[in-house]
């Protein structure tokens, strides 16, 4: 099981009530600092009903956590928490085009360092 998920509901609403909102084409963003740098980075995924069905959520998650995954040894905070919460716009979305949108959404806010290495 991954050690970097939020998992409580109390995390997710802190990170809602007291963060900082990205809007992204395929996701909404938010993240908070947390003040302790051994806590994290810790991310959440969530896709409402309004993204479609069941398989359609979860695509939508799945595409979310790959995006991620891809970034998370990047980020420059380790006291981040980062909930990340799928628009319908993604199931239209490749895994490619979710990457470089959230991608860019947190080199805007310099919440990662520079690009991949390939």
């Amino acid at each position: 099981m991954p050690r970097n998920v939020l998992r409580s509901p109390w995390q997710f609403r802190l990170v809602y009530q007291d963060g900082t909102k990205i809007v992204c084409k395929y996701a909404i963003l938010f993240y908070h600092r947390t003040g302790e740098p051994n806590s994290g980075p810790l991310f959440g995924v969530v896709a409402s009903k309004r993204v479609g069905n069941a398989v359609s959520r979860n695509r939508a998650k799945r595409l979310l956590r790959e995006a991620i995954r891809n970034t998370e040894h990047r980020f420059t905070d380790r006291d981040l928490w980062v909930v990340l919460v799928a628009r319908g716009a993604i199931l239209e979305a490749t895994s490619g085009d979710v990457a470089r949108d959230l991608e860019n959404a947190l080199m805007g806010e310099g919440l990662i360092r520079g690009h991949a290495p390939n």
